[in-house]
């Protein structure tokens, strides 16, 4: 559908030039010399803040939706600048972020900003009556600048587009000219060690509506992604992608992963158990499924992709985000059965790719987690009180969580059903291109839901609680591996060293958990649930084998809470009760904060609305972490993994 927009139209080559921008070529020289006199720390001491799925006005859906805000005002914004929405409104930060990947769909880039820049009379000339009309559409208000993309999409679908936007050559030479454009924009913004810009794209794989998209990021500057056109998603398997990538590090010595999203909309496909032909999955094929995807979205507006309470009906936290989005595909043009839960969501996929590992030698879902966005207004943010919506429709304005009442369509994807977003957390040892990318592909980083919790994770089999009391970061380095990393199978319960501080600008924490998931001999899995320290334990015990609830300070009627309830920092050093020798195993860590309002509470105060019953009812939430997972494997298995995450492990070169 989308696919064949492409970078449309012939007569936009004519029509339009883009903007002079400054010489990419002295720009990369400046940024490599300034992000080698970067100095790194001996280990990651911080982690940095992040969005790697933001969308501008470069996409055909975000500029259908009326998004006229391009990348330049989405770094300016990311960084901490002050802008002005697409529909007027004054939008800041009240904390800058420290990386942004901007993620604008590669098909199609930059077709429609193209058309709407064009001059009227060099489209006229066209004499195309049908982009004539779709021209004076976009121009004439949002609604039916929406209509006219809806309608460029059927065209394409039934490969009925003009002539003009069809043209093959056009198309690529328009496509270059805007992704060099974009390219050299990147690098004026990349300040090493300040802020980092990172070259990226999403890539929209979705058969029959179901979602396996993609955002794809690269580590390198102007030199090296010129020399590629974003890939298209025309290909009827990911490998196509993979081969891509492949071969841009082969060609340029750079390098690019790909980052899976929304698996909660793929209707089972997002983690098969087979292989590309149906038949079981090889290991080759689950090899190079773990090296280009190291890491996954966890979670961002379109629901959280955790877990399920299907999946996890004794996990009483597990239906987070869930908000109707477990309905059907993306574009709900199939419903969803419960046969397909199982290939849609993390922990899930977590424990199959330890059965898939446990038969094959290789596990094709060894991936850490990470969050984002996904917005398609230019503005990356992720915070409940500081929500800009999914799109330019849903900027803030009164009544905007009641769209799903009042369109009375696609239940469960409009309104209050979207979420605040995500964030990516990522343990690097500076702010740069190479430090952050080199942190997802060693799997050291986090997803939260918004706020900005410090989570840290060590798994390893002589922490005690004295390490507290000296240089327990560096310890669990050197005895130990962080979140991402592998343990060997030592014939003795893996101990690990959880570490939780609150957001300084948000909310006290309820509870850290450890998500342990496993394999049985017969490659049935198993998971639990573990709850390892929480707020007020003397006051909270355990009742029938669960911690009661936090309690809640949230005031519904003026969108406020206290932290008068809750923890500042929770920290265990945490040994497997039920642990087994042999047995393939992961831990993740989850981090709880207490009940906080929704961006829809806020809403309800500041425009005086009365919300439905549903949406009232998840009006508040416990915002969360998802820490990437630390592995256990056989003694006669892990040591070349054990190796290779040493070797790339900070500090030791």
């Amino acid at each position: 559908m989308m696919q064949r927009i492409l970078a449309s139209t012939t007569a936009l080559a004519l029509a339009l030039s883009l903007a002079a921008c400054d010489d990419p070529g002295a720009q990369g020289a400046t940024r490599a010399e300034q992000e080698a006199a970067v100095e790194l720390s001996e280990f990651p001491e911080r982690p940095y803040w992040g969005d790697t799925h933001l969308h501008t006005d470069n996409s055909v859906d975000a500029f259908g939706f009326g998004n006229r805000l391009g990348p330049e005002a989405a770094l300016q914004f990311a960084r901490g600048d002050e802008v002005e929405s697409t529909t007027g409104v004054k939008a800041k930060l009240a904390r800058p972020l420290d990386f942004l990947v901007i993620a604008d769909h590669s098909d199609g880039l930059g077709a429609t900003r193209r058309l709407y820049d064009a001059p009227r009379i060099g489209v006229v000339a066209m004499g195309d009556d049908t982009l004539l009309r779709w021209y004076d559409m976009m121009h004439e208000s949002p609604e039916q600048s929406q209509r006219a993309i809806g309608e460029m999409i059927t065209a394409a679908a039934n490969d009925n587009l003009p002539p003009a936007m069809t043209n093959a050559e056009d198309n690529e030479e328009n496509t270059r000219e805007i992704w060099a454009a974009h390219l050299a924009t990147l690098d004026k913004y990349y300040e090493p060690g300040v802020f980092t810009a990172f070259a990226g794209f999403e890539y929209t794989l979705m058969p029959d509506g179901n979602n396996l998209h993609r955002v794809v990021m690269f580590r390198d500057g102007y030199e090296r992604t010129s020399t590629v056109l974003p890939y298209p998603g025309l290909s009827t398997e990911v490998t196509g992608l993979w081969d891509y990538m492949d071969n841009y590090e082969r060609a340029t010595g750079g390098k690019v992963l790909a980052i899976p999203h929304n698996s909660n909309l793929s209707n089972g496909l997002m983690f098969e158990l087979t292989g590309p032909n149906g038949g079981p999955m090889s290991a080759d094929y689950a090899r190079r499924r773990a090296e280009r995807e190291p890491v996954v979205e966890a979670t961002q507006i379109k629901g959280d992709s955790e877990s399920h309470p299907f999946l996890s009906p004794n996990d009483e936290f597990a239906s987070f985000g869930d908000l109707g989005w477990d309905l059907g595909n993306l574009p709900l043009t199939a419903r969803k059965d419960e046969s397909m839960f199982a290939g849609e969501y993390l922990r899930e996929a977590l424990k199959n790719g330890l059965s898939i590992e446990q038969r094959t030698g290789a596990n094709p879902y060894a991936f850490g987690m990470i969050g984002s966005t996904d917005s398609h207004t230019t503005l990356a943010t992720g915070d409940e009180d500081n929500f800009f919506g999914k799109h330019t429709g849903n900027e803030p304005m009164e009544g905007r969580a009641l769209q799903s009442q009042n369109l009375g369509t696609r239940e469960g994807r409009f309104g209050w059903h979207y979420l605040a977003g995500g964030y990516a957390a990522v343990w690097a040892r500076a702010n740069t291109r190479a430090e952050i990318f080199d942190a997802m592909l060693r799997r050291e980083v986090y997803a939260t839901t918004g706020p900005r919790m410090v989570v840290r994770l060590f798994g390893g089999f002589g922490f005690t609680e004295e390490d507290w009391d000296g240089d327990w970061v560096r310890k669990g380095y050197s005895e130990g591996v962080p979140m991402g990393g592998n343990l060997a199978d030592e014939g003795e319960a893996p101990v690990f060293m959880i570490s939780a501080l609150k957001d300084p600008d948000g909310a006290n924490l309820d509870r850290v958990q450890i998500v342990k998931g496993w394999t049985n001999e017969d490659g049935t899995t198993g998971e639990k649930v573990y709850d390892v320290v929480w707020s007020d334990m003397d006051e909270r015990a355990r009742v029938g084998g669960k911690v009661p609830a936090v309690g809640d300070t949230v005031n519904r009627d003026d969108a406020t809470y206290t932290n008068t309830i809750g923890a500042a920092e929770l920290r265990s050093v945490w040994t497997d009760p039920d642990y087994r020798e042999g047995q393939r195993a992961f831990y993740y860590v989850r981090v709880l904060e207490i009940p906080t309002p929704r961006w829809t509470l806020f809403d309800a105060v500041l425009y005086g609305l009365e919300l439905p019953e549903d949406a009232m009812a998840d009006a508040v939430a416990q915002e969360r972490a998802y820490s990437s997972p630390i592995w256990l494997n056989p003694a006669a298995e892990p040591a070349q993994t054990v190796r290779r995450n040493m070797r790339n492990r900070p500090g030791r070169g």
